[in-house]
């Protein structure tokens, strides 16, 4: 009896062992049940299986179909798509893109297709979609806005700052106000990439002016960025409307020179048409188509003396002339002036040496209808402004016609050099 009294006690130490090994080991665990071994047995499971997924595809259906014919589901006019987000676009031209959509079931509207073509009319930047039941729809718009107007033709219209060209709204003109400066130089036919550049000139431009806090911006009426290198505005004043060149940067402190010598310049020259402000040393001063001379009472700065410019008229056979004719039309542009252009003064009792003439010289070409005259304009005056001084030379160039017409002689940009 004690033999199997130990017997026993040595089988609890066996079963205490077990669970140390096990935990070296690991613990291994059997799930009962699983596929069947069995081949019909597999059979039938995935028969089960089958039948389970066709009675769910059967309930989606026949809920989809229940769905898209009940008439709960439908929208019935056009009072049942809700806009927000329009104030330039009318809400005719969005909810005209949803005529289809009309006695049309609500699951049945494509959004995206719907949300696409409202994105291409130009007013709307973004648009949102969305479906409320039972039968209902939203309509959410973000529009474009715009910062300047923008001449398209006999028309005019509005630009962002994306360069995207807007027509006027037809339905918002009597509620909208707007009070931008007319953008030239973009061109509906100009890829959008090209306007976008130039809108972010336009942007840049207006910064610059605006940074001191004084809104002149507001003074502009047209800015033409048909060349990035030199912006041209329109400034307005008391004494009417001015064309500023200020090339491509620095715009707040040319114009701030601009203004401080503007009323000088309108008391000597009252037919002040252009100014160009793009050089550090001088500005160049333009007066208005067909206007004369413009006269100075001051007299000439005494101990220099300058060459006075020729003139070409509509007499005989001439010199040709090297130096004094300007390519420039009657009518005038805006391009940059070339530097030797700028009278200088000449030491005292030195007289600019006179050039010989084409015609004297055998063999040298001859230019028929123009010849090389005497000047009648006063000599150019050194002016001062706040304690700096300037040369003005006025300029004339001529204009030649077809064969058998006279010379028109117009007067063209007087020179100021800040000396």
């Amino acid at each position: 009896m004690m033999a199997r009294e130990f017997t026993d006690y040595e089988d609890e130490f066996e079963d205490d062992a077990l669970p140390a090994r096990r935990r070296q080991n690991g613990v291994r665990v059997k799930l009962r049940g699983g596929l069947p071994r069995s081949r019909g047995g597999k059979f039938a499971a995935v028969a089960a299986v089958l039948t389970v997924a066709g009675l769910c595809a059967a309930l989606w259906m026949l809920a989809r179909n229940a769905i898209l014919h009940d008439e709960r589901f439908m929208i019935s006019s056009a009072t049942a798509i809700e806009t927000e987000g329009n104030a330039h676009v009318s809400r005719g031209q969005l909810v005209s893109l949803f005529g289809e959509d009309i006695e049309r079931n609500i699951f049945r509207v494509p959004l995206t297709e719907r949300k696409a073509e409202l994105e291409e009319l130009p007013w709307v930047a973004h648009a949102t979609v969305m479906r409320l039941l039972p039968n209902r729809l939203r309509v959410a718009v973000t529009e474009r806005t715009p910062v300047a107007f923008v001449r398209q033709g006999n028309r005019i219209g509005l630009v962002d700052t994306s360069g995207v060209l807007l027509d006027m709204p037809t339905d918002a003109r009597g509620k909208m106000h707007y009070s931008f400066p007319v953008v030239m130089g973009l061109e509906a036919k100009d890829p959008l990439s090209l306007r976008a550049a130039r809108m972010k000139l336009y942007e840049r431009f207006t910064s610059d002016l605006d940074g001191g806090g004084e809104k002149i911006s507001e003074k502009l009426s047209e800015v033409d960025l048909s060349s990035p290198e030199d912006v041209r505005a329109v400034v307005q004043d008391k004494g009417g409307e001015v064309m500023v060149h200020f090339g491509e940067d620095d715009f707040l402190d040319r114009y701030k020179k601009f203004e401080e010598h503007l009323p000088e310049w309108r008391r000597l020259y009252p037919h002040l048409a252009s100014v160009d402000m793009r050089y550090e040393r001088q500005v160049v001063l333009e007066m208005q188509p067909g206007t004369a001379a413009p006269v100075v009472g001051e007299q000439q700065a005494p101990g220099t003396d300058v060459a006075k410019p020729a003139i070409a008229s509509a007499a005989g056979g001439s010199p040709h002339d090297k130096g004094a004719v300007s390519s420039r039309t009657a009518a005038g542009t805006h391009g940059a002036p070339k530097s030797k252009a700028v009278a200088k003064p000449v030491a005292k009792g030195k007289k600019p040496a006179a050039k010989k003439s084409a015609a004297a010289k055998p063999g040298a070409p001859v230019r028929r209808g123009v010849t090389e005259t005497k000047s009648s304009a006063p000599p150019a005056p050194m002016l001062k402004a706040d304690g700096e001084s300037f040369w003005v030379h006025p300029k004339r160039s001529a204009t030649e016609a077809g064969p058998g017409s006279s010379i028109e002689v117009k007067y063209h940009p007087p020179q100021v050099a800040h000396s």
